[in-house]
């Protein structure tokens, strides 16, 4: 059988550390183009990994009857314009979270696979992670009970990405925070919560440390590469909320920026019999009761490469029709959400949803 001959638009960080290694060990694959609107990023790629035609222009590789699937990872405001593209293009697509800039380019997406039957996943990683994965399965086995409240929290002392780039640009990257951080964890609740559905939700984005950009100051930066203080810093670098779902309350904590000099990444499942804390990117520990004695269960299991897992499972999906728990059907509460918290921060009010359908 011949490889899917597969497009990656846009050649920066998230391409080169997670999706194009990723196509490059799987034998059913095969990189046609490396697409970036710098020419010298495209080029780049194709030396290398020594395959592939480097393009500027993503419409030629759309254009191309022999592309069937298309990774999109670029920034996020051009997410959806290239995914539909794709879409209606007659691809399947990979792209990588958030969803889109706004909850309404989101459903604009997911309208298009819809009308198309295309595969459309959403790059929310970690519901290819063991650890996730695993907790999954004893949640749903019910050892923890009923699942009642949920706390999320991703924090960092100072860690604004590419400050003045087109991560803190608002028109660019939809937000800050949240939409780049607090969606893996978000995500990863829904995941392993069964994806309730979210009735009301009050929040607080802030925008605070990052703003005299040049009196900002850190120890290090990711994607410093991209940092220009003469750009722009309009978004989220805290965030606090709560979300109420017809599942658990969710109880979100988030800083790219605090002045409290600790990182606290971690997720945790409070239940009615037992609770489990997950340390983000790594394992987790349930604790309970037992025979009139407190309990701590660490777990120790091997861990497989969770982009490994999302792309193969989507080059499944372009194979055989295969449907993953990243489909946009899916995700598209994550990104409601989402914009409910901003929603609600703007209006300073809790911001109630309706019944999805």
């Amino acid at each position: 059988m011949d490889p899917i001959k597969v497009a990656v638009i846009g050649c920066g960080a998230i391409a080169n550390s997670a999706h194009i290694p990723s196509y490059m060990a799987n034998k059913d694959a095969q990189i046609k183009y490396f697409c970036d609107i710098i020419p010298e990023r495209a080029q780049a790629a194709v030396e290398k990994y020594g395959c592939g035609t480097p393009i500027t222009d993503y419409h030629e590789a759309l254009n191309d009857p022999e592309i069937e699937a298309v990774s999109v990872c670029t920034p996020n405001l051009m997410h959806s314009i290239i995914t539909i593209d794709a879409l209606k293009a007659g691809k399947h697509v990979l792209c990588e979270k958030p969803a889109a800039r706004t909850y309404a380019q989101a459903k604009e997406m997911q309208e298009a696979q819809h009308e198309t039957g295309k595969t459309l996943n959403i790059g929310v990683v970690n519901r290819f992670n063991d650890s996730v994965n695993k907790i999954k399965q004893i949640i749903d086995a019910g050892e923890l009970g009923e699942i009642y409240h949920v706390y999320v929290s991703f924090r960092a002392h100072r860690s604004i990405p590419g400050l003045g780039g087109a991560f803190t640009t608002n028109a660019i990257a939809g937000g800050g925070s949240l939409i780049d951080w607090g969606v893996h964890y978000l995500d990863i609740v829904m995941y392993c919560t069964g994806d309730p559905v979210p009735k009301t939700v009050s929040g607080e984005a802030f925008c605070k440390l990052g703003k005299d950009m040049e009196n900002y100051t850190y120890t290090n930066m990711w994607s410093e590469n991209t940092k220009d203080l003469n750009g722009t810093y309009d978004v989220d670098d805290s965030v606090a909320a709560i979300v109420r779902t017809d599942g658990p309350v969710i109880t979100v904590h988030g800083a790219w920026a605090q002045n409290i000099g600790e990182k606290e990444t971690y997720i945790d499942f409070m239940g009615t019999k037992a609770g489990i804390r997950l340390q983000y990117g790594g394992g987790f520990t349930k604790y309970g009761a037992e025979n009139g004695m407190l309990t701590k269960t660490q777990y120790d299991f091997k861990n497989t490469n969770m982009f490994q897992n999302e792309i193969d499972g989507f080059l499944r999906c372009v194979r055989g029709g295969e449907q993953l728990p990243s489909h946009i059907d899916v995700n598209i509460k994550t990104s409601r959400i989402m914009q409910g918290i901003y929603d609600s921060s703007a209006a300073h009010r809790e911001v109630s949803f309706e019944e999805e359908a």
